[in-house]
């Protein structure tokens, strides 16, 4: 059995924390994992009448540029992952759902991230903005499914989370 046996906070964020955690394996042998603490966030696939796909370009500094990816935010304090994406949809792509369907969920990078992704479908799409976060800049963009499908398999799409959704929303395909 693993057993974390101590856990110490070394950083402090505004949004995440990072921590040193011991975790005795099995065998009695231990091990130190440098682990981020993230509150969770969602990822939104906004997909209108017309049967195109809603992705905002912005500046991702991990990147070191702009990225495509599907509209997607991080939870609130105590906030239920559903309620996230309704805010999240109205904040980044001004648009309300008046269906939202869980796709899923998954660890980005459960090696080192404690980052759990809800993935929601988001149809019969209206127009109720809300104000966007201080730091955010991006545009929106819209495409043919079709061309997002293109587009990712092409390397053009280079976010996780967008390709994480992407193969959720596979999934469903016939059903679209």
């Amino acid at each position: 059995m693993f057993k974390q046996s101590s856990s110490q906070i070394v950083h402090q964020g505004k949004v995440i924390s990072v921590a040193v955690e011991r975790v005795t394996y099995p065998d009695g042998r231990e091990a130190y994992f440098d682990i981020v603490h993230h509150p969770g966030a969602v990822t939104m696939l906004p997909l209108d009448v017309q049967g195109q796909l809603w992705l905002v370009r912005q500046y991702r500094q991990g990147s070191r540029g702009m990225l495509l990816e599907l509209p997607a935010g991080t939870l609130e304090p105590g906030e239920e992952p559903l309620t996230c994406a309704g805010r999240e949809l109205r904040e980044e792509i001004g648009q309300a759902a008046g269906q939202i369907e869980l796709l899923g969920e998954c660890f980005l990078a459960p090696g080192y991230s404690t980052e759990r992704m809800y993935f929601y479908l988001a149809t019969d799409l209206v127009a109720a903005a809300l104000e966007r976060d201080e730091n955010e800049f991006m545009e929106i963009e819209r495409y043919p499914l079709a061309e997002v499908w293109r587009m990712a398999a092409a390397g053009e799409i280079r976010d996780a989370k967008t390709l994480a959704g992407l193969a959720l929303l596979a999934a469903r395909k016939d059903d679209l």
